[in-house]
């Protein structure tokens, strides 16, 4: 049986920014961070809501949200009791005001507003999944909250919105795309609509992902790219995730990596491990040959390498790090946090549709590979 809920209505292309102009007299909370804020960014917003609505910015949110920024935003908004909560920017942008909505509801501290994301970068399909990613401070650890109360209801796919975003980040929120489309073809919960998602993710990505790394600039490839991570975040969503994001969740809680850096540098090892399962190889091997990176008479074996040289092969267009060592962690420091990321990786919700079953010995197999 397949099961595919969508609620979110897309809203994608250079004129997607219109839909706020019909917003009027409505109470208004817009989740940011500091950057967009204080550049001006957030003036997209603004000057797009009519003047009859009354408008309040909470732009604390940072990487790697965390329990104490959420409870932040909890504050205003019982202040504001918005109509209308806008999360603006990244992933982390969009996982703080899912946070604040999912935990008000929960309190009942306010009406649930309508919600909607606009996403400043391509990359976590945040602005489409029901899943928010927050971090603990203290023990160093990210958590899962998984909800279909933190749907968007809807998502507006500016481009434009993404033509200053750095090569580095487009290098690290590309690559996080990959491994979501990738991630979810092998799922646990994978079925023939999360796999069109995720196979024609992969293919917009392919067209248009260095591209986008070496002219930012350039609007076609950036509208692809907004619109591969999307349908990722809606494969993943449907489908599930898997280790490869277990083990993500924790280096970047505990070593501040990236998340979709972390996400490049884990994926071939992870391809490595499932593949020892020869129908999870073969389920690797169909998304390349439905992206024709090998001929269809190829064999398996043959097409699962081709999908890791691609990899490779972006990462190093792209000048992404490879390994760990690379990032300048000692390998000591690295090697005593193992036991506390093993731990979390494997309570981690993403790891509940892994399609190979794993273990404390597995992760930190992949864990040393890695370094």
């Amino acid at each position: 049986m397949s099961n595919v809920y969508i609620k979110t209505k897309i809203r994608s292309g250079h004129y997607a920014m219109e839909y706020l102009r019909k917003i009027r007299k409505k109470r208004v909370m817009v989740v940011c961070d500091k950057f967009l804020s204080e550049s001006g960014a957030i003036n997209y917003i603004t000057d797009a809501l009519d003047s009859s609505n009354a408008v309040a910015i909470f732009d604390q949110a940072i990487p790697d949200p965390t329990i104490e920024v959420v409870a932040k935003g909890l504050g205003m908004i019982c202040k504001v009791h918005p109509d209308i909560v806008i999360g603006f920017g990244g992933g982390s942008a969009i996982d703080t005001a899912k946070g604040i909505i999912y935990f008000a509801g929960v309190k009942e501290l306010v009406a649930k507003p309508t919600f909607i994301t606009i996403p400043t970068t391509s990359g976590t399909g945040s602005e489409v999944t029901s899943a928010a990613v927050i971090t603990d401070s203290e023990t160093k650890s990210k958590h899962l909250i998984a909800s279909d109360d933190i749907l968007a209801d809807v998502a507006i796919l500016d481009p434009r919105l993404t033509l200053s975003v750095p090569p580095s980040v487009t290098a690290n929120t590309g690559m996080d795309v990959l491994t979501h489309a990738i991630e979810a073809y092998v799922a646990a919960e994978s079925n023939v609509f999360s796999d069109a998602l995720s196979e024609k993710s992969v293919e917009l990505l392919m067209k248009s992902l260095l591209t986008c790394y070496q002219d930012g600039k350039n609007l076609e490839a950036r509208t692809i790219m907004h619109e591969a991570s999307t349908l990722a975040g809606m494969a993943f969503n449907t489908a599930g995730l898997g280790v490869n994001h277990s083990i993500a969740h924790q280096l970047g809680g505990t070593f501040h990596i990236p998340h979709g850096l972390a996400n490049a540098i884990l994926l071939r090892h992870v391809i490595d491990y499932n593949c020892v399962n020869h129908d999870i190889m073969c389920k690797y091997a169909t998304l390349a040959y439905k992206v024709q990176l090998v001929g269809i008479n190829e064999p398996p074996e043959v097409a699962v390498r081709a999908l890791k040289t691609m990899i490779e092969t972006l990462m190093h267009c792209m000048h992404m790090p490879s390994s760990i060592s690379a990032l300048d962690i000692t390998r000591e420091a690295y090697e005593q946090q193992w036991q506390n990321m093993i731990n979390n990786a494997l309570m981690d919700n993403c790891i509940r549709t892994t399609p190979r079953e794993i273990g404390t010995a597995g992760i930190k197999d992949i864990l040393s590979r890695i370094y």
